[in-house]
């Protein structure tokens, strides 16, 4: 794992990633195209992101099984397809098999984290964990504004053609670059899958990760989904485009990853994590105290002031999600190789849930108190992610002291 190499698979890590979130962006488009009643929208949507959940419980655990390298081809391959199809369909129904189905081949993302953690040096493993995960998050955070830029230009089955090639380069590359496997389990999948609750009993390290990063990912998720309403209403008014734009800020977060695998790497992660879930209640600050006018400088009054502040707000608090999830994964990596794949499939599914809740409370808090709701929603989850991790900081420290 050189330099180019840790490079290249963030890069890989990104493409995969990206069609996971552009139906989102797309759906209405879809809809539209299809005929289907408005309210299929959020169908459209959700079917990736339930495909991405069964992925991460049915597939990303066989890497442990079958190795990395075959599971990784063989899921991109399928992946390349769906996208096609998803490009080419002509009925809503078979669009959305195809869509679901897309959403599990991007679990692929879960499969590449343990590769990169496998082929590093012990020294490096924070440095390499924290660049690769700087490339997912990227793709994360550009999946839903890139999704809305080219499909201005090119129509929402132009979006999948786009991702379709990516992805085709991507399989491809690993194809010809993935090292060989030698070692094989004789482990069942049914096996497999009945092991996963006893390492979530027994993991104690991987149960505190989950309940931070679900914390953190409810913060994100009710800020990332109320944000779209808060900039189309008065004094922002931004059309859809100058919010696809706003949204590439959230891309500056990401450049926290390598500096959190490197505070890992000095035994610094403890200290990494305290300041990346304050990040998060900062970052909540200053959106609810600049846009809800709580300090005089309301976006009434000073709407480009407010909007500075707000493209200031996401990044610290996509810094501080960025972090966390970083330094969560290092730890998890770090626990038990032989069953990373495991271990990542758990860790991502569980806090994916703290993701989803934060979206679905986003809709009721700004149905019952607007934008100020919802970053309270969001401080309470930041809050809580800062107090649990301070509490159950010792015994993770002592064990990362015995490891050092």
């Amino acid at each position: 794992m050189n330099k180019a190499a840790t490079t290249a698979l963030s890069a890989a890590i990104a493409a995969i990633v990206l069609p996971l979130f552009a139906p989102q962006s797309l759906s209405q488009s879809i809809a539209m195209a299809y005929a289907m009643p408005e309210r299929m929208t959020g169908v459209i949507a959700m079917m990736p992101m339930l495909g991405y959940a069964v992925g991460l419980l049915l597939l990303v655990p066989m890497i442990d099984v079958f190795g990395i390298r075959r599971v990784i081809l063989v899921t991109l391959f399928v992946g390349v397809g769906a996208l096609g199809l998803t490009a080419t369909s002509h009925r809503g129904a078979f669009l959305l098999v195809s869509v679901f189905v897309v959403g599990m081949a991007t679990s692929a993302t879960q499969m590449v984290v343990p590769l990169a953690a496998n082929l590093a040096r012990g020294t490096d493993l924070g440095r390499t964990i924290g660049k690769v995960m700087s490339g997912l998050m990227i793709g994360v955070l550009l999946s839903r504004p890139a999704a809305s830029f080219l499909g201005g230009l090119t129509g929402w089955r132009g979006v999948f053609v786009v991702e379709d090639v990516a992805l085709g380069v991507v399989w491809f590359a690993f194809l010809c670059r993935l090292p060989r496997e030698t070692q094989s389990s004789n482990l069942s999948y049914v096996t497999l899958l009945v092991s996963l609750w006893p390492i979530l009993r027994d993991e104690k390290v991987l149960r505190r990760r989950v309940a931070c990063q679900a914390l953190c990912m409810g913060a994100f998720g009710a800020f990332w989904t109320a944000v779209p309403l808060l900039l189309s209403t008065p004094p922002f008014e931004l059309t859809q485009i100058e919010i696809a734009a706003f949204m590439f800020a959230g891309v500056g977060g990401a450049i926290v990853a390598p500096l959190a695998g490197w505070a890992a790497d000095r035994s610094r992660s403890e200290e990494a994590t305290r300041l990346a879930h304050a990040l998060v209640v900062v970052g909540l600050v200053l959106a609810v105290t600049v846009s809800g006018g709580w300090v005089g400088i309301g976006g009434s009054t000073e709407p480009r002031v407010a909007l500075a502040f707000m493209v200031l707000s996401a990044v610290v608090l996509d810094m501080g999600v960025v972090g966390d999830q970083t330094l969560g994964r290092l730890a998890v990596n770090s626990l038990r190789p032989e069953i990373r794949g495991r271990l990542n499939g758990l860790y991502t599914g569980l806090f994916f849930v703290g993701g989803g809740g934060g979206s679905a409370l986003a809709g009721l808090a700004w149905s019952k108190g607007g934008w100020s709701w919802v970053c309270i929603l969001g401080l309470c989850f930041g809050a809580s992610a800062f107090t649990f991790g301070a509490l159950t900081a010792p015994r993770e420290k002592k064990l990362e002291q015995a490891q050092a």
